[in-house]
């Protein structure tokens, strides 16, 4: 049973109510919240994802509740809560739909260790993978979300899972978060894609979040060989231009990236350096999404993919 298969009646019961348990990639989440007005965004967001059975093993149990005492009423608050704890500052009630978001990225940094964690968008094509490590402002979300609008498959926006034993990507499928002018390029983009409403004046400036697409989210468990990966820049008027990377500067790329490489020691430097000797490693400066999805997608003829 997916979430678009509950009423909104059902699923705003169980939202504010026992919880929702839902499947995201390898987790299962229970989510929770006294704040009802997220709950028709967030069923479109998870709308092809599967709900789990109460008696089985919840990875992440989270609550996005309203602020204590006069915080009800006087500047409304959200909090973030996971297993009782509130690791974050209270935020304004009006992102409280990207704070679960964020939170819930939050989580799996800092309780997944039997994987890497990479801070990178990831796709892929059939069985191979690219992945797309970056700092803020690069244009990664961007490129990602369009990719995922032009049949490539979304494994994660934000974090890259590498398995430690056989190296491969475990999809996420998790809403994309985009920023500022990303919005509407996207929304320009891909018309069909559901982004929920902008929220302004947050730490990340602007931000709303892309559903995955469904093909994605049925596609979730089926992992991927990293194959590219590529460090993308946006700067306007320029050519679609991919640049070899050299292995030692892509392991430094990739392991300044892993969320969790000092916490994992020599097992975090070998899954590091086995994901840089399996990848064809570039730099790709881009304008024009057009341009950047061709080039991509060149790759992916190449790899026969």
């Amino acid at each position: 049973m997916k979430i678009r298969d509950l009423s909104p009646a059902e699923f705003r019961a169980r939202l504010t109510g026992d919880g929702l348990r839902l499947a995201a990639g390898p987790f299962n989440c229970r989510l929770q919240s006294g704040i009802p007005e997220i709950a028709d965004e967030l069923a479109q967001l998870y709308a092809h994802h599967r709900l789990v059975d109460a008696a089985d093993f919840t990875d992440f149990h989270v609550a996005v509740r309203p602020g204590h005492g006069l915080r009800r009423w006087l500047a409304p608050q959200a909090r973030f809560v996971v297993d009782a704890v509130e690791p974050f500052t209270p935020l304004p009630r009006n992102q409280a739909l990207a704070m679960l978001e964020w939170g819930l990225n939050w989580c799996v940094t800092a309780y997944s260790h039997h994987i890497l964690v990479v801070h990178a968008a990831s796709v892929a094509r059939g069985r191979h993978a690219a992945i797309l490590p970056a700092p803020p402002g690069s244009g990664k979300s961007t490129l990602c979300a369009a990719l995922v609008n032009r049949g490539w498959r979304l494994l994660s926006d934000e974090l890259t899972l590498i398995r430690l034993d056989t190296g491969e990507i475990m999809g996420l499928a998790r809403p994309v978060n985009l920023k500022n002018a990303s919005i509407d390029i996207i929304r320009a983009y891909a018309p069909d894609a559901f982004l929920t409403r902008p929220v302004k004046d947050t730490t990340k400036g602007t931000v709303a979040l892309m559903a995955p697409t469904r093909a994605s989210v049925d596609a979730v468990g089926e992992w991927a060989q990293p194959r590219w990966m590529v460090l993308p820049r946006y700067r306007a008027g320029s050519e679609a231009v991919l640049t070899p990377m050299g292995s030692g500067a892509a392991f430094m790329q990739l392991a300044d990236n892993a969320m969790n490489y000092h916490v994992l020691g020599p097992r975090g430097f070998a899954a590091v350096g086995a994901t840089t000797d399996r990848c064809d490693n570039y730099s790709f400066e881009y304008s024009r999404l057009d341009d950047a999805i061709a080039v991509f997608d060149r790759l992916a003829t190449e790899a026969g993919a």
